[in-house]
């Protein structure tokens, strides 16, 4: 299901963060009540050897996105008592130490279920028994989720699992945000804060290429 140009699903969902301590995050709720954009990432597990290149790789360009008035928050369907024995983890036994963005821990998959990340592409419904099985773990993919002041879903995209994230290209696409929001303005392709951008009618189209793919 596409939640872009909708309002993000209104759902509460267990937390965890560095100090240990378990609280209940609202995303919808995360954005319209703090006037932020979200950028929502959720990752396959906890322990597990692309993620935790992730989850640093966020880290480190946090004070980028807060410069963008812009929350991370990271998720999974791991518990929330397995996130923190993750936190509490060093890099160097492939932990995620030192993360400081708040963790959904979605376990009961009440959230992941409903925006229809799960992976279960080996769903099997046995007709004798009437059991419906999963071969695997019933994780998620790697779905990012970019949502604005009022809540709404700007941008969805999903990679497969062993595909990590480009970080910056979600900086970049918050900064496109952020400059249809302040300018009226539409982003060209390849856009980036600082480059010229166009118009949204024929006449900018048109002048836009002439000038650029000419």
């Amino acid at each position: 299901m596409a939640f872009v140009g909708k309002k993000f699903p209104n759902l509460s969902v267990n937390a965890m963060n560095e100090m240990g301590d378990t609280f209940k995050v609202n995303v919808l709720e995360e954005a319209i009540n703090n006037k932020k954009k979200v950028v929502l990432f959720w990752y396959p597990k906890d322990f597990t050897f692309v993620c935790p290149t992730e989850l640093h790789a966020f880290q480190a360009a946090l004070p980028e996105f807060e410069k963008r008035n812009t929350i991370v928050i990271g998720a999974s369907c791991d518990t929330a008592e397995v996130h923190f024995a993750w936190l509490s983890a060093s890099k160097d036994n492939g932990g995620i130490e030192g993360i400081t963005y708040p963790l959904l821990a979605d376990s009961n998959r009440n959230l992941a279920s409903t925006l229809g990340i799960l992976d279960i592409s080996n769903e099997q419904y046995n007709e004798e028994t009437g059991v419906v099985t999963v071969d695997g773990d019933n994780v998620t993919f790697r779905a990012t989720y970019i949502i604005d002041e009022e809540g709404t879903v700007q941008h969805e995209s999903i990679n497969n699992m062993p595909l990590g994230r480009n970080v910056n290209e979600y900086l970049r696409i918050v900064d496109a945000l952020t400059h249809v929001q302040e300018k009226g303005e539409v982003c060209p392709a390849n856009w980036e804060e600082g480059k010229e951008a166009m118009q949204a009618n024929a006449k900018g189209t048109a002048e836009y290429l002439a000038k650029h793919l000419n």
